[in-house]
């Protein structure tokens, strides 16, 4: 009987299922908290993680755990949030929100190291397309066909007059990034052959679909720099190898350098692209939040990840009827309330780090599949100036894996030391190419 189960736990079709099975789950996660409650969507993201680990237990043989470890950086992160129980005026809060944030980030780990980097795209791919068109089915009912909202889902019926619609995440601005991103992973899956034109032209045309409906300034302009990043990467594999490293180093200097331009010019940046009069909101509660953020400068008030109102601060900043957030609406700014200055610091490193890596294997790598890590962390950290989404469920876990796979690939643990990669690893990269 432990035999059977070990060789099912081991099993391509098993990891392969319970990739798609996690991914699924945290993408939608919002549509299982509405209509299972949060007790039955935890429930199912516990059950999850177990089967995860029998499935790492039975497969441990396959991997060398000394060059496999976790980011150091992605380690201190995440201690630091556990460590802010110890000090906030909400541990019980804190603790259950870091235990959620635990789980995502196994599921995270595990997709990243069991699963080469075509077969995460393929799974998001599925998934994706599933979730796109699901919310697209929902909105059509719901906008057209009954033209009434299904007030569950948060789905206003606004399809019938172009938009804007949330579909299965809750928020245009998460369905819009959920869309954006699966248009670069449809495009990599058609480039890769992974699957065929007739799939993938209506796979990219529900992405685009999705992108306009959604009627998010905010998307628009996430759109916009995956765009000219897609450009420049196509522009830097295209050059000859002893120019190319040169190229990336600027183009990766160039990209800090807008980066910290974005940060600093956040509010300008969001007026450009402005249709809803979404700023000033924004810039009140940033202000508000700024405000909290003295009071517990270094440390800051403790880990709550998506913000719990019955709980101070974050009852102060309940927003008022019409405009529901449950987070700063900026990555840094919510972390310098959450973990304070010194989360926002180890969170900056993690994020260069990750980047960086992402970026040089992108222009180094002959295969497509490279590209895919690092157009989702551009997209990822452009929403960022708008949203928080990157720190909690479907972005964190998408970080997660592309953190894993940059150090995997490209660790300055592995160039220090002399032992070869592991056999399956060699493999692995063979068959990426």
């Amino acid at each position: 009987m432990i035999g059977v189960l070990v060789e099912f736990f081991r099993s391509p079709r098993t990891t392969a299922a319970l990739t798609t099975s996690g991914a699924g789950l945290i993408v939608i996660a919002f549509t299982v908290q509405q209509t299972a409650g949060w007790p039955g969507y935890l429930a199912a993201l516990i059950l999850l993680a177990a089967l995860l680990a029998a499935s790492l237990v039975a497969r441990r043989d396959e991997f060398d755990w000394n060059w496999a470890i976790l980011p150091i950086s992605l380690v201190v992160y995440l201690a630091w949030a556990g460590l802010s129980i110890f000090w906030t005026s909400y541990q019980r809060v804190a603790a259950g929100a870091f235990g959620y944030l635990l789980l995502v980030t196994f599921v995270g780990v595990y997709i990243g190291l069991s699963r080469d980097t075509i077969q995460i795209i393929r799974a998001f791919g599925d998934v994706l397309r599933a979730v796109l068109l699901t919310s697209l089915v929902l909105e059509t009912l719901s906008g057209i066909v009954f033209d009434a909202p299904l007030r569950a889902l948060n789905i206003g019926g606004e399809l019938a007059f172009g938009g804007p619609i949330s579909g299965l995440v809750s928020t245009r601005n998460q369905l819009g990034l959920l869309a954006v991103i699966a248009g670069v992973t449809f495009l990599i899956e058609w480039r890769t052959r992974s699957i065929t034109r007739s799939v993938a032209i209506p796979s990219l045309l529900l992405a685009a679909g999705t992108v306009a409906f959604t009627q998010s300034p905010v998307v628009t302009m996430v759109a916009v720099v995956l765009l000219l990043a897609g450009a420049g990467l196509y522009g830097i594999r295209r050059l000859p190898d002893e120019r190319r490293q040169v190229a990336q180093y600027v183009v990766l200097g160039a990209l800090a350098a807008g980066a910290l331009v974005a940060w600093l010019l956040r509010a300008p940046i969001i007026a450009l692209f402005n249709a809803t009069g979404e700023l000033a909101f924004r810039l009140q509660l940033w202000q508000q939040v700024l405000d909290l953020v003295p009071r517990h400068g270094l440390e800051g008030w403790g880990w709550v990840g998506i913000w719990n109102a019955s709980v101070p601060p974050y009852a102060a900043l309940t927003p008022t009827a019409g405009r529901p957030h449950d987070s700063a609406l900026n990555a840094l700014v919510d972390l310098a309330l959450q973990l304070g200055a010194i989360g926002v610091v180890i969170f900056v490193v993690l994020v260069g780090l990750a980047f960086t890596r992402s970026w040089l294997l992108a222009g180094r790598r002959r295969s497509v599949v490279h590209t895919w890590p690092a157009l989702v962390l551009v997209g990822l950290l452009a929403v960022s100036v708008a949203e928080s989404a990157i720190l909690v469920e479907a972005g964190w876990l998408l970080f997660v894996i592309c953190c894993v796979k940059a150090s995997g690939e490209l660790s300055w643990r592995s160039a220090l030391s002399r032992a070869p990669l592991p056999p399956s690893l060699e493999r692995r990269g063979g068959a990426e190419g």
